[in-house]
Formats: structure tokens, sequence, C-alpha cells
């Protein structure tokens, strides 16, 4: 009887590896058609949420490219990485292994399916196939499918309905950059979706907390980042970064031009909420700040930036807020904007960059900036 017992697990097992790497095939073998795409500064809506005001930035993604069917996904031991002759008999043999994968799982998928799309007993397995599974290479195939089939509406909801979101999640505490990369792309397509925000907003800290640290311009703290931009589209969640603020801040002056954009998107849904205004004015900004208004800078950078201060400062009620400048300690936001001379010698230095869009986008900036902030000063 145990006997049975055993030969039966190893049945099921085998039935739902097979099954879960015939779904991992179908899904990777072609490139995957009708993508949903958002134009930057669109209408930012999420699935039955309805429109958001203003322009929210919403970053769905998925792994699909051109060459994702002759991408090899092959894990090695940690004693294959030596430079020995050991570790390269050992590398050999795990490209062999994964080759001998790859082709069986060929030769079990139809030849003429173009179906890239899962059905959900497949969506299941390769949850089940997450689940069990702790070889990288493994995890990371099977998180690329899901990534993808998140991408499409529909799908959204029945991977929530497996039990998809929790699946998923868990994956964030491994050590592995490349699996918790794909992970966070899962988890930022299925974030476009009313009902799995509310449930994703649990991890919202670690998510935060792990982009903060993780390596500068990682493709982690970007999809990090992208992850957080979803789940500010709306003002439901938006608190829960309030502490983060500062540090969103610091990586926008310190990343390079990517993360800069990513930082910037995620500020601009942030500047469009009245309620978090004040603690955006509260943040802690680096000097080197105001340095970034410089022809040096890109275009692109320099305008969302300054869209971002002008969603501030039409949002605070200067004068009614004149008698609590102590709530705001020096360095912040609000001292740099408050400082106005410091601010126009750094920001009107522009005034010979060459393009003339950002000249003139500036010189209105300034002009709003001055009449909000010292209406007496004029009379």
């Amino acid at each position: 009887m145990g006997y049975a017992r055993k030969v039966g697990w190893v049945t099921a097992g085998l039935v739902i590896g097979a099954g879960a790497c015939y779904c991992i095939y179908r899904l990777t073998r072609g490139r995957k058609q009708n993508k949903e795409k958002m134009a930057e500064g669109g209408s930012g809506d999420v699935d039955d949420v309805g429109d958001c005001p203003g322009a929210r930035y919403n970053d769905w993604s998925d792994d699909d490219d051109d060459n994702s069917e002759n991408k090899g996904i092959v894990w090695y031991p940690p004693w294959a990485r030596i430079g020995t002759e050991a570790g390269t008999r050992a590398r050999a043999r795990a490209r062999a292994r994964a080759t001998r994968a790859r082709r069986a799982v060929q030769k079990r998928a139809s030849p003429n399916s173009d179906d890239t799309i899962l059905s959900p007993q497949e969506l299941q397995k390769v949850l089940c196939l997450v689940e069990m599974s702790e070889k990288p290479y493994i995890l990371e195939a099977a998180l690329i499918a899901l990534g993808n089939n998140a991408a499409y509406a529909f799908n959204r909801d029945i991977i929530r309905d497996l039990g998809g979101l929790p699946i998923v999640a868990k994956i964030l505490n491994t050590r592995d950059p490349i699996v918790k990369e794909k992970a966070l792309i899962v988890l930022n397509n299925l974030s476009v979706n009313a009902e799995n925000q509310r449930r994703l907003k649990i991890y919202m800290n670690q998510v935060c907390d792990d982009t903060i640290t993780s390596r500068l311009n990682s493709s982690v703290q970007l999809a990090g980042l992208r992850l957080l931009t979803n789940m500010t589209v709306t003002n439901e969640y938006q608190h829960m970064l309030a502490n983060s603020v500062s540090d969103f801040f610091r990586l926008f002056s310190a990343g390079n031009e990517e993360t800069k954009f990513q930082v910037l998107k995620l500020l601009l849904n942030l500047a469009e909420n009245p309620a978090m205004v004040r603690e955006l004015l509260r943040a802690q900004v680096p000097s080197s700040l105001g340095s970034l208004f410089n022809k040096k800078e890109n275009k692109e950078v320099i305008l969302k930036l300054l869209v971002i201060f002008e969603n501030i400062n039409d949002n605070f009620k200067w004068e009614e807020n004149e008698p609590t400048q102590n709530q705001f300690s020096e360095g912040s936001l609000f001292f740099f904007l408050k400082e106005f001379q410091v601010c126009a010698d750094k920001i009107l230095g522009i005034e010979s960059h060459h393009d003339f869009l950002v000249k003139v986008k500036v010189g209105k900036f300034m002009a709003k900036l001055a009449e909000r902030m010292f209406p007496k000063s004029q009379e």
C-alpha cells in the first residue's frame, strides 16, 4: 500500500511538471500578438476602476521579445561557476540537461500551435510549478509564462481566482535577482486590476523597501518602480508610500536616465493627489536637485520635473499654510521652492538652454511660483 502511494505521488508530480512545461513552451514559442499598450500620459485607467483624473502613469510590462524563442534558460550549480576543469564539465552537463528537457517539451507540443494564451487548467499547472519548484531556471520560465498571460485583462481575474497572487508574491523573498525581477513583472501586470490591487496592497511595503535598497539602476529596482507606479494610478494606496518619498527623490538624483523616468512617473502620480502634496513638500531632497536644470540634462526629464512642481504648487494652499512653515525641515522640497531667489538662480540659469519649449515652461513655472508664494510682496 505504501509503495503504491509513493508511485501515485511520483506520477502526479511528473504529470504536473510535464503539463506546466508544455504550457511554458506554448507561451514562449512565438511573439505574443495583440499586446495591450497604454500611451504615456494617457488616462492611466485600472480595470474596473474608471477614469483617473489627470495624467496618471500606468506601467505594465511583458517579458516577451523577438528573440525569446531562441533564448535558452540554463541553471548552473554553484560549483560549476569556478574556472576549473570540473566546473567546465559541470556546466556542459547542465547545458545538455537543459537541452534535453527543452527538446522533450517541444516533442510533446503541437508543432502547428501558435496560441500563446493558456487555459485556466494550464495556468493552474504553471502556478503549481511556481509553488513547488526550487530550481531558478524553472521558476524563471514559469514566471515568464505567467507574466505574458497576465498582460491580458481576462487572465488577471483567472490567475487571482486560482490563488496566484500570494504564490507569486512569495517569490519576492528569493535572493535570486533574475527570479525576483520576473515575479515583480508578473505582479506588475496583475496590478492593472482593481481587485488585484486591493489584494496586492499588503505587499507594497516590502516592494517599496526592496526597490529602494536594490542595486541602483538594476532591473529589480526598475521592475519595483513600475509596480509601485501601477499601484499609485489611483489615490487609494498612495499614502502607503508617504515615508519613502525622500528615498524616491534620492533615486531620481542618483539614477541613470531610465531610473529617472521611472521615478518621475511615480512622483507624477503622487503629485496629482492633493492629499499627498504635504508629504512631497516634507520630503528631503538632495542638494543636487537644482543642478538638474541645465542644458545637459534630458529635455523630457526637465519638463516632467516641472510638471511635478507645478502640480504641487497648484494643490498646496500657500497662504493658509504660511504659519506652519516650522513643520518643514531645512533641506525639504518646501524650502527648495520657498527660497525663491535660490530657486530662481538655479532654474533661470537654464535661460540659455537650446530648447525653446524648456525655456518657455521654466518661465511660466517661475511666474506662477512667484504669484502664489509672494502675493503680498507684489502689492
